[in-house]
């Protein structure tokens, strides 16, 4: 139920761009360039962090857009549960492990990420600039995660599925030309 009392109460996301378009498309280059421009993971190993860091605070707006983007994009169905319920014995590529794991403790505890965690990123083959990469995903989705619960916006799974699939087609450019038209 959104908190926007001018807003429907079953505001989405877009709905809040529309309404504050001057940050919100800001915001949306933002996502754009974080999300999309060139990165040693591809955008669905991007969408994929984006979502896990979403489940890890519970978002489910966020984690269930999210989800259906980065399957989208090819991540296996049930992927993003399995990580979620444990990382450890979850069909998650072996190289992407290391990255959720460290997304997931900076999301829960990041005055414990230690250099120790970042080597393990290391040792699993990434590079300093994708550590950098993964920290502003995380980044990027905790700011979006309280976002959307301290305005209450909310959706069920089928406007999570309109969603994905728009981001998956369209980037956040394209959301961004929703806020201009």
């Amino acid at each position: 139920m959104s908190y926007l009392g001018s807003l429907p109460t079953d505001a989405t996301l877009l709905q809040v761009f529309q309404k504050f378009p001057a940050p919100a498309s800001k915001l949306l280059d933002f996502h754009e360039l974080i999300m999309r421009a060139p990165s040693a993971f591809d955008a669905g190993e991007r969408e994929l962090i984006a979502a896990y860091v979403s489940g890890v605070n519970d978002c489910r707006y966020c984690h269930g857009v999210h989800t259906v983007t980065a399957e989208a994009f090819g991540v296996p169905e049930g992927l993003l549960a399995a990580a979620l319920t444990d990382l450890g014995s979850s069909p998650v590529d072996e190289r992407m492990k290391p990255v959720l794991a460290y997304v997931g403790k900076l999301t829960r505890t990041p005055s414990e990420v230690t250099e120790e965690d970042a080597e393990a990123v290391f040792a699993a083959g990434w590079d300093e600039a994708a550590l950098h990469d993964a920290v502003l995903v995380c980044a990027l989705f905790n700011f979006m995660n309280r976002m959307v619960e301290g305005l209450g916006i909310r959706a069920d799974a089928g406007y999570a599925k309109t969603s994905g699939v728009r981001l998956k087609e369209g980037g956040y450019a394209g959301l961004a030309r929703l806020l201009a038209g």
